[in-house]
């Protein structure tokens, strides 16, 4: 039985970890933490419908003290905060799959640029493994730490990566429009949000050609493509809980209609447990993947703009945070990778 522990409990990808990790057969949660302020306190009492299903306190983050508990450990901490954590952990000798963007980056310079703060660690970036398994799988079985992809990237890398990698199309200028529920923001903001009544209807662009995932998207899809790519990024909130929805235009490199674009990412994601390619004429929805792992993906060619349309949907907090990690966590391990995630 794996022993692991979740840092960052009491927050939503915290609490999207226990869930999912009560149902694995394999695994064992054996530590809680988050800011405690000092005063432990039941994961019951913090999650009332936990009552008899997990008996633990959660505590203050010691690290010492939770790496004792513990084989691998979830950090679903904020971007800035993880990085010295991943650290201690690292040195204890501890698996860790870390939800921030603090060892997304490669280059230490880039995440300085967009986080505006230094990395302590910039050596630790080099053992990291981007923990998106359609891409990188055989990695990820044998990494220590995985870097856990952002919920935007997941939808626009995977929505992209079949036409980047066969080198079908464009990649000077990607067009991505993604509007994601009000739980990516954190509980904090969503606490606020539903306190605000003018605000509980009301649809909103934020960090317009800045957005901290802009250059994670860009690092991936370079990569896929073997050349410098760039990508125009507009995260929306919108007022439902939960799902992300990300659809994306790009220029192909010659003409294709729908049904060969179709045929090429039914045979990119031909073995893939957690992506389905969506039938000719039909998009995905959020409603559609709300609860599970899964990215559902639509394409189409447009003919009159010379274009190829991509949407794809996937649950910000499962597919885009802890159910990612879990899927990363099955392939560690070897586990089957769908354990705990159907």
């Amino acid at each position: 039985m794996l022993k692991v522990g979740i840092v960052g409990a009491k927050g939503f990808a915290g609490e999207e970890l226990i869930k999912l990790l009560l149902k694995h057969s394999q695994v064992k949660i054996t530590a809680l933490a988050a800011r405690m302020e000092g005063k432990s306190q039941d994961i019951a009492s913090i999650y009332p419908y936990l009552e008899g299903q997990l008996d633990l306190p959660c505590e203050d983050l010691e690290t010492a003290t939770i790496a004792k508990k513990c084989d691998l450990v979830f950090l679903a901490l904020p971007h800035k905060v993880s990085q010295g954590v991943v650290a201690d952990f690292i040195k204890a000798g501890k698996i860790v799959i870390d939800l921030s963007a603090d060892f997304r980056l490669n280059d230490p310079k880039v995440y300085e640029q967009w986080y505006e703060t230094k990395h302590l660690y910039p050596e630790l970036l080099t053992q990291a493994v981007y923990g998106l398994p359609e891409l990188y799988r055989e990695q990820i079985k044998n990494a220590k730490l995985i870097a856990n992809p952002g919920c935007y990237p997941t939808s626009i890398i995977l929505g992209t990566a079949p036409l980047v990698r066969e080198r079908l199309a464009g990649t000077e200028y990607i067009l991505a429009d993604s509007k994601s529920g009000i739980t990516g923001a954190g509980r904090t903001f969503v606490r606020n949000f539903i306190a605000a009544a003018d605000k509980s209807d009301n649809l909103k662009a934020y960090s317009i050609g800045i957005h901290r995932h802009t250059p994670e998207i860009e690092q991936e899809l370079s990569k896929l493509a073997g050349k410098e790519t760039m990508i125009l990024f507009t995260p929306h909130l919108i007022p439902i809980m939960r799902g992300l929805l990300s659809s994306i235009y790009i220029m192909p490199n010659s003409n294709f209609n729908t049904k060969e674009l179709l045929e090429l990412y039914k045979e990119f994601y031909k073995n893939e447990p957690f992506v389905r390619i969506m039938p000719e004429g039909q998009f995905p929805e959020t409603n559609e993947v709300i609860n599970t792992n899964y990215c559902n993906i639509g394409v189409k060619a447009d003919e009159r703009t010379k274009r190829i349309i991509i949407v794809s949907a996937i649950d910000n907090l499962i597919k885009g945070a802890s159910g990612q990690a879990i899927q990363n966590m099955n392939i560690i391990c070897g586990f089957d990778e769908k354990q705990g995630l159907v």
